[in-house]
């Protein structure tokens, strides 16, 4: 008997595929009279979303998931992908366990402000996974809390072009890297890293009120009013919003031809 409760062409998570699956392809090695055929085995996390599509990643030459992810349709996994249960048991398992603890250890290492061991933890995973969000957050975040702004800047470099970065998961490192890109005054960096976020969104209040600031930072104040003003426009109740706003509105900064002029900035109290 179908469930009732469940929504048509939604599966229920205890029933979806979830593991490690993997490829064959025949290859030709060598020319003329000394080519020869070679199968190549390529291993791939498998994971069934809510529609029944299935999400695939390959694994690296570490055993961990690393890499773009694809949909594929569930027929095309069961005809063309086989299981691999001991696989994932000896050697992705251990390696992902491996990848957390360090990344774990890491963040623990930095919130403690012991970013000398942070930084190895962080690296330990990169050597793994040198796409993982997590680890790229945290080095790039004990870098920008120890002012080494260009080892920054190549972490921030490696971040933008990670889609991942910019997931909902990811939400409060994506806004605590931001910040401490201003802190240390990397407003190129800032506002390219909110504009990257800005164009994977449908829109975010947060996201303009960001920009803002870094646009005034840069005394670009035109610009800085143009996002108060969206950011506004989709949520009146942003209250930091409205405070910059306001003060940019009794300084006389509201307008085009408005240029700093020595007028200390609200930002530090927002």
């Amino acid at each position: 008997m179908r469930d009732v409760t469940r929504p048509s062409g939604v599966t229920d998570v205890r029933d979806r595929i979830h593991g490690i699956f993997s490829t064959q392809a025949i290859q030709k090695v060598g020319t003329g009279t000394t080519v020869r055929r070679t199968i190549q085995k390529s291993f791939w996390m498998c994971v069934e979303q809510r529609d029944g599509t299935i999400e695939v990643q390959p694994l690296n030459t570490h055993c961990v998931p690393s890499g773009p992810r694809r949909i594929i349709a569930k027929d095309d996994l069961l005809q063309k992908f086989s299981p691999e249960p001991e696989f994932y048991i000896n050697s992705v398992y251990p390696a992902m366990q491996e990848l957390t603890t360090n990344i774990s250890q890491g963040e623990e290492h930095r919130a403690k402000g012991e970013y000398l061991s942070a930084e190895h933890r962080f690296k330990k995973a990169l050597a793994v996974d040198v796409d993982n969000v997590r680890a790229n957050f945290g080095l790039g975040l004990t870098y920008l809390e120890r002012g080494e702004v260009d080892k920054a800047d190549n972490i921030f470099d490696r971040l933008v072009r990670l889609e991942a970065a910019f997931a909902p998961e990811h939400k409060h490192l994506f806004n605590e890297f931001g910040i401490n890109l201003r802190k240390n005054k990397m407003y190129d960096q800032a506002l390219s890293y909110y504009s990257k976020a800005l164009s994977l969104s449908k829109g975010d209040e947060h996201l303009h009120y960001n920009i803002a600031r870094a646009h005034f930072e840069k005394s670009q104040l035109a610009e800085a009013a143009s996002h108060l003003d969206i950011a506004l426009t989709m949520n009146p109740e942003l209250e930091a919003a409205r405070k910059f706003k306001d003060w940019m509105e009794s300084k006389g900064l509201m307008t085009p031809e408005a240029s700093s002029s020595g007028n200390s900035s609200p930002l530090a109290a927002i």
